[in-house]
C-alpha cells in the first residue's frame, strides 16, 4: 500500500476515542470454582460499573449481577477484592452502599451485612469462606458516623455468617491496616498482613499468625525495611508468602516457629505494590509445582517452578499478568496481555516441556493491521539521582505507527511523555488503545519507569525516597532530551502528560525554568502538596512521608515542591482534566493551578467530569478527555485533528 505524506500528529486513523471506549472491557480478576472460571469486567459503557461473569465447562457464559449492582469495594479507595466464589455461590461487595452480598445460582442478592450507621460507611473486601463454608472473613473498613478525617477510620478483620444476615466479629483491630485474612486448612488459624503510619504496604509490613482459640499472634516475617504480602496456607499447615528481603519480591516458605525457607530466588519482582487488595501473583498446582508472574527489565512474564526446585520460563506470549488461579492438576487460568493484544482470561496446561493455551475470554477483535499497532521497546538511559549523581532510568518507547501515513522527509514526530500514576507504580507494556490512540496519528510516546517505579527491585523503587518531584522529574525530562538527542523526535514539540502522581510529575516538570516541554496535559494531579496531606484519605494520609517528608515539621519541602507555588515559572500551554468527585485529588487541587494560570494569561484549558471520582469510567468522559487532549495539542503544535473524526475543539483560553 502506497503510504501518504501527512504532517506528524494529524494522520487520520481507525483508533478514534469512540474505538478506544466501544465495548471496552477492564479484565481484572479471576476466581476458579470446580470447573467454573469466573472473572469480573470494569464496563465504561454501563457506566463503569463491574460486572461477574461465569464460563461454565461447556463454554456458556453468563453475567451473574442483576442491572443496578455493581461488584466493587471502596476499601482504601482503591479497592479490589470485591468477591469471591464457592459452590457456585458468590459473595461480593455492592459500590452503592458498600454491603456484603451472597447470590446463589438463579437466585436474587442477598446482603449479610447490617445498614451501615454512616452511607457506605463500613466497606468489606478481601474475604473468603472458612474451610466449613459456614463464615465469611473479611476486611472492614469503618467511617464512623461523626468521622473528621483518616484518623477516624478503622481498618479490622470480621467474621460473620456466610449464609445469613449476621451482626459482624471483629477478629483483629488496633493496626492501622489489616489485609489479606486467611484462614488455616484446619479454621484455627488466622494468617493475616498488617502496618501502621507513615509505612505503605511497599514500605514495612508484618505477616503475623493469630490462634483464634487463644488469641496469640506468632509474627512469621516482616518489620522495619520488609514488604511482605500475598500469604497462601497449604494443604500440610505451612505458608506460602512474598517478601522482598533480599531485595526483589520472592517466594518464602514457614512451616512453624521461626523457619523460613526460600522457595524461588531470583532477581525479579513476583509481587507488586498493594495498591489494591486481593493480589494472586502465584499459585501451587497439584503436583508442587508453582506458577508464578514476575517482572524482570520492564516485562512481565510467567514462571515455572518444578517439583524439583528447577526453575523455567515458559514459552508464552504475555508481557503482563493481572490475575494467576489453579485450575486443574497441571493447570492454571490467568488475566493477560501482550504487547498487540489487550487483556484476555486464558487457561494454561503444563506438560513435560510444553504448554498449551485455551482461551477463555478474548480481548476485543479490534482488525487492527499489525503496520499500525505501536510495539513498546525498552530503553534505558542516563539520568541523575536526587543529589545528581550519574545513574539509570528505564522506559518503553513508542514509536509513531501507521500502514497508511507517513510523516514529511525531514521531519522528526512530537513526543509526549507519559508518566504512570502510583506514584509506586509502573508502565504496562501491553496493548493499550489509550497509547495506540497517539502513536496512529504520528505522536511518539514514553511511558517512563521513573525512579521510585517498581519492576526494578526495592533499591530503584526507594530512589523516590523523600525525592518526589524531583527523581521522577529528573528522569521524564531526561527520557525527552535522550530521545531527542538520538534523533527519534523533535526536540522542539516534547509534551508531558500523567493523571494523580502522574499529573503532579507533569506540573513539577512544566514549572521548572530548564524544563524542556513544550506543552503538558494534567490528568487529576496534584497542585498543592500542603493541600493533598491535610484533605485525602487514610490509606494515603501518610504516603507524603516518605515521598517528601513529614509533614508540618518538613513543610518548607512541601512548599518548595508544590506547583501551585512556582507558577510563575509556568510558562507553557496546559490542559487540565478533572474528577468532579475524587476522593483522592479533590477538585479544589486543579482549580487553584488552572486559576493561577488564568491570571498570569498563560494558555490554559480546564474540563471538570461531573460524578467521577479517581480516573474517568464513563465512555462518554473517557471519550471527551481524549479528543479535548488531541485538540490542545493540534492548537499548541499547529496541526489540525482529522476533520472526519468531527472532534469538538477544546477552549484554550489565554492563546494569541
Amino acid at each position: 500500500m502506497t503510504v501518504t505524506e501527512m504532517p506528524f500528529g494529524s494522520w487520520p486513523t481507525s483508533i478514534t476515542s469512540e474505538f478506544v471506549v466501544t465495548a471496552a472491557v477492564r479484565l481484572s480478576e479471576v476466581r476458579v470454582d470446580g470447573t467454573d472460571v469466573y472473572w469480573s469486567e470494569g464496563r465504561p459503557s454501563e457506566g463503569g460499573r463491574t460486572q461477574i461473569v461465569r464460563r461454565g465447562a461447556d463454554g456458556t457464559v453468563a453475567d451473574l449481577l442483576p442491572e443496578g449492582m455493581d461488584a466493587r469495594t471502596a476499601v482504601h479507595e482503591y479497592g479490589g477484592a470485591a468477591w469471591w466464589v464457592r459452590d457456585g455461590v458468590l459473595w461480593f461487595t455492592n459500590w452503592a452502599d458498600q454491603r456484603l452480598y451472597r447470590l446463589e445460582t438463579g437466585g436474587v442478592p442477598v446482603p449479610l451485612t447490617p445498614v451501615p450507621a454512616a452511607p457506605r460507611g463500613d466497606r468489606y473486601g478481601d474475604g473468603e469462606l472458612a474451610p466449613d463454608g459456614t463464615a465469611v472473613v473479611a476486611v472492614r473498613e469503618r467511617h464512623p458516623v461523626d468521622g473528621h478525617g483518616a484518623s477516624d477510620v478503622r481498618n479490622e478483620i470480621v467474621r460473620l455468617s456466610a449464609d445469613r444476615a449476621s451482626e459482624p466479629e471483629v477478629l483483629v483491630t488496633g493496626p492501622d491496616f489489616v489485609v489479606a485474612p486467611r484462614l488455616s486448612p484446619d479454621g484455627g488459624s488466622l494468617a493475616l498482613v498488617s502496618w501502621d503510619h507513615p509505612s505503605m504496604p511497599w514500605d514495612d509490613t508484618v505477616l503475623r499468625v493469630r490462634d483464634l482459640a487463644t488469641g496469640a499472634d506468632t509474627v512469621v516475617a516482616g518489620g522495619p525495611g520488609e514488604s511482605v504480602m500475598e500469604p497462601r496456607w497449604q494443604p500440610d499447615g505451612s505458608l506460602l508468602f512474598l517478601s522482598d528481603r533480599s531485595g526483589w519480591w520472592n517466594l518464602y516458605r514457614w512451616t512453624s516457629g521461626d523457619t523460613v525457607t526460600p522457595v524461588i530466588e531470583l532477581d525479579a519482582e513476583i509481587g507488586m505494590p498493594a495498591w489494591q487488595l486481593g493480589s494472586a501473583r502465584y499459585t501451587v498446582l497439584d503436583d508442587g509445582g508453582i506458577v508464578f508472574a514476575r517482572w524482570r527489565d520492564g516485562y512481565d512474564g510467567l514462571g515455572l517452578r518444578r517439583p524439583d526446585g528447577s526453575v523455567v520460563d515458559p514459552d508464552l506470549p504475555f508481557s503482563t499478568i493481572t490475575a494467576i488461579q489453579r485450575a486443574g492438576t497441571n493447570a492454571v487460568v490467568v488475566v493477560a496481555a501482550t504487547p498487540t493484544t489487550e487483556f484476555g482470561v486464558y487457561r494454561i496446561e503444563f506438560g513435560d516441556g510444553t504448554t498449551h493455551i485455551e482461551l477463555l475470554r478474548a480481548p476485543r477483535e479490534l482488525d487492527l493491521d499489525p503496520a499500525s499497532v505501536s510495539v513498546p521497546e525498552p530503553i534505558s538511559f542516563p539520568s541523575t539521582d536526587r543529589s545528581g549523581a550519574p545513574r539509570t532510568a528505564h522506559a518503553l518507547f513508542y514509536p509513531p505507527a501507521s500502514h497508511r501515513y507517513g510523516g514529511p522527509a525531514g521531519e522528526l514526530p512530537p513526543l509526549l511523555v507519559m508518566i504512570h500514576g502510583g506514584p509506586t507504580s509502573s508502565a504496562l507494556p501491553v496493548l493499550s488503545l489509550g497509547t495506540q490512540y497517539w502513536t496512529s496519528r504520528g505522536f511518539a510516546v514514553v511511558d517512563v519507569n521513573y525512579g521510585g517505579s517498581t519492576g526494578y527491585g526495592r533499591e530503584y523503587r526507594e530512589l523516590l525516597k523523600d525525592a518526589w518531584g524531583v527523581v521522577d522529574v529528573a528522569d521524564c525530562m531526561a527520557a525527552a532530551s535522550w530521545l531527542g538527542e538520538h534523533g527519534r523526535v523533535d526536540a522542539q514539540r516534547l509534551a508531558i502528560r500523567g493523571g494523580s502522581a502522574g499529573g503532579y510529575t507533569t506540573l513539577a516538570a512544566l514549572a521548572r525554568t530548564d524544563t524542556p516541554f513544550a506543552a503538558g496535559a494534567d490528568h487529576f494531579g496534584v497542585a498543592d502538596l500542603e493541600a493533598l496531606a491535610a484533605d485525602t484519605h487514610k490509606f494515603e494520609s501518610r504516603y507524603l512521608d516518605g515521598l517528601i517528608g513529614e509533614y508540618p515539621a518538613r513543610r518548607d519541602i512541601y512548599r518548595e515542591r508544590s506547583p501551585i507555588h512556582h507558577v510563575d515559572r509556568l510558562r507553557k500551554p496546559l490542559i487540565v482534566l478533572q474528577g468532579s468527585d475524587d476522593p483522592v485529588v479533590p477538585l479544589n487541587q486543579s482549580e487553584m493551578i488552572v486559576e493561577a494560570l488564568r491570571e498570569r494569561r498563560i494558555p490554559v484549558a480546564f474540563l471538570v467530569f461531573e460524578g467521577e471520582q479517581h480516573g474517568f469510567r464513563r465512555a462518554e468522559n473517557i471519550r471527551r478527555a481524549l479528543d479535548a487532549e488531541l485538540s490542545f495539542y493540534g492548537q499548541v503544535f499547529g496541526f489540525k485533528t482529522p476533520p472526519a473524526e468531527g472532534i469538538e475543539p477544546v477552549t484554550v483560553e489565554n492563546l494569541d
